[in-house]
């Protein structure tokens, strides 16, 4: 019973990995395609949002049966709770991919955009942040989990320098406060992802203590 069990452990993490990947690529291609005004490929990542929400529903179902019929307890019941609330924030991950698509889509015949070292250096950050928490949890790593918690000064500043820039832009060029509010939010969107991370992080440390900085239950 119990080599099953670890069975379908070892595919759960497979499906978190995967659909952490996903993500990853989602907010990546969508940060590419607002810098290139590549129109094709920000709807591919607004379709692939579907794709995203499926496994969400793959993994939910996964963890239900885990706990329905495995019935684990103490740190087995820790993981896959853990894990049913690290896709949830995984899912507005990819949210937040498509909406930053959507926005390339607008604003891809507008001249006037074109510095992104910003949003690419944010873009970076988070989906590392990403990537370290998923790792984090399939590696059962309290350290690296530690470590994207700590990282997210860094996306936090990124987001200040971001809104500097756009205070200066509007400065030189009132005509351009309908941009800024759309690259601020492109921004605000990329800061989102590196709170997801965070989130992901803290569950992960759940997963392996039972400590979470809101509640210690299990």
């Amino acid at each position: 019973m119990r080599s099953r069990y670890d069975e379908q452990l070892s595919i759960l993490n497979s499906e978190l990995i995967e659909m952490g990947a996903l993500v990853e690529y989602a907010v990546t291609k969508a940060v590419t395609a607002l810098e290139e005004r590549d129109v094709e490929s920000a709807r591919e990542v607004i379709n692939s949002d579907r794709v995203i929400d499926e496994k969400e529903k793959e993994i939910e179902s996964l963890c239900l049966k885990l706990i329905l019929f495995e019935q684990p307890v103490a740190s087995d019941l820790r993981q896959v709770s853990a894990a049913l609330k690290m896709i949830t924030d995984m899912e507005r991950v990819g949210d937040h991919a498509a909406d930053i698509s959507e926005l390339c889509v607008y604003l891809s015949g507008d001249e006037r955009a074109t510095n992104w070292t910003r949003m690419r250096d944010m873009s970076s950050a988070a989906t590392k942040m990403l990537t370290d928490a998923i790792d984090a949890f399939v590696k059962r790593d309290t350290a690296l989990a530690e470590s994207v918690i700590a990282h997210d000064d860094i996306v936090d500043d990124l987001f200040d320098d971001v809104k500097r820039d756009l205070i200066r832009l509007i400065r030189e060029d009132a005509a351009g406060g309908e941009l800024a509010i759309d690259l601020l939010q492109i921004a605000k969107y990329l800061e989102r992802i590196g709170d997801h991370a965070v989130n992901i992080a803290e569950w992960v440390i759940f997963s392996i203590t039972g400590v979470h900085k809101d509640t210690q239950v299990l």
